[in-house]
């Protein structure tokens, strides 16, 4: 048995029968013939995983690495490996004057996570730079390059979250970044943040979003969490002017909800159930108090989830991988 106490973010103290940490794709196809034969799950950075049992199979964490830039005159192709943190490599990119990136500063994770969960902050994803992804299919050993037009991306999904569940190892991806710093200051009130919009840089922007950040989420290192725990949930027009006329001043982006809004409404923020709790100042992050087990903290998904259901008509539906 190996704990993976150390590879999620919640803090949680939950084994796995057998740990592979391949640092290069021939390491990767090295283990393919047992992730055959056994159930198997991939990780990143474990900091969108919630282990509720021991993992009676192979956990694979891909740890390779490497960061190479291929530019011309207007845009940079940036290759990264998977293990890479995600990050620093956007710090890589803001210090290198590759743009696009910045407004997804202090996300933790790494790389090959962000393929699969199209990582999101402050109007961005990342279906908005991803270029190209590197994976090794399970089945036949192939090395396929697939691109991002084909992986389906949308608010918090992709293909390898759905269909392609469980095909792929990702080893690298590339990401399509310009030279020509175009500010994004259009969500989470980010432009009050700055009095000449016009002197904005790239820089001004990382800093800003790491200080936002770290004043209202915890430090997964101090407080166990896996950053937002559910999506913000997309509504119907109809549903949406059905709420708007019962909570007038209830803000959404387009049919958009902000999931933390209702959970505060509920009264969930600050809240504590067992060893699990809602932080006091983001409520859609749910935080491991000390010594919370997978359950407990699932026990207060799950009593969130009902709450808004019965207060807004609406069910949550968690960010994070639950195993």
């Amino acid at each position: 048995m190996y704990s993976l106490l150390h590879h999620n973010t919640f803090g949680i103290d939950q084994s796995c029968d057998v740990f592979y940490e391949p640092a290069s794709e021939e390491e990767v196809m090295d283990i393919l013939p047992e992730l055959r034969e056994r159930p198997f799950l991939v990780i990143g950075g474990g900091s969108n995983l919630l282990l509720t049992k021991d993992f009676d199979g192979v956990v694979v964490h891909p740890a390779i690495m490497g960061i190479s830039a291929f530019e011309d005159e207007d845009e940079v192709m940036l290759r990264c490996g998977a293990g890479e943190n995600w990050d620093s490599v956007v710090e890589y990119a803001v210090a290198k004057g590759y743009y696009g990136m910045e407004n997804l500063s202090l996300i933790p994770g790494e790389v090959g996570a962000s393929a699969v969960q199209n990582i999101g902050a402050y109007g961005a994803e990342a279906k908005d730079i991803i270029y190209a992804i590197e994976a090794i299919e399970i089945t036949t050993g192939e090395k396929l390059v697939i691109p991002a037009t084909e992986c389906q991306y949308a608010y918090r999904q992709s293909r390898f979250k759905n269909e392609w569940k469980g095909l792929f190892v990702i080893t690298a991806v590339t990401y399509r970044l310009s030279k020509t710093f175009v500010p994004r200051l259009d969500y989470g009130g980010l432009k009050s943040q700055f009095p000449d919009i016009s002197a904005v840089t790239a820089t001004d922007v990382r800093n800003t979003i790491i200080r936002i950040r770290e004043e209202k989420l915890p430090d997964w290192h101090v407080e166990g969490n896996g950053g937002s725990f559910f999506m913000n949930p997309v509504v119907s027009n109809e549903k949406l002017a059905e709420l708007l006329k019962a909570y007038p001043d209830m803000p959404h982006y387009d049919t958009k909800i902000p999931a933390a809004w209702m959970i505060e409404q509920c009264g969930w923020k600050g809240k504590t159930l067992g060893n699990a709790g809602v932080h006091d100042r983001q409520a859609l992050v749910l935080v491991n108090k000390g010594g919370a087990t997978g359950k407990e903290v699932l026990a207060l998904c799950n009593a969130i989830i009902k709450d808004v259901e019965t207060k807004f008509g609406i069910t949550l539906h968690p960010e994070v991988n639950i195993i």
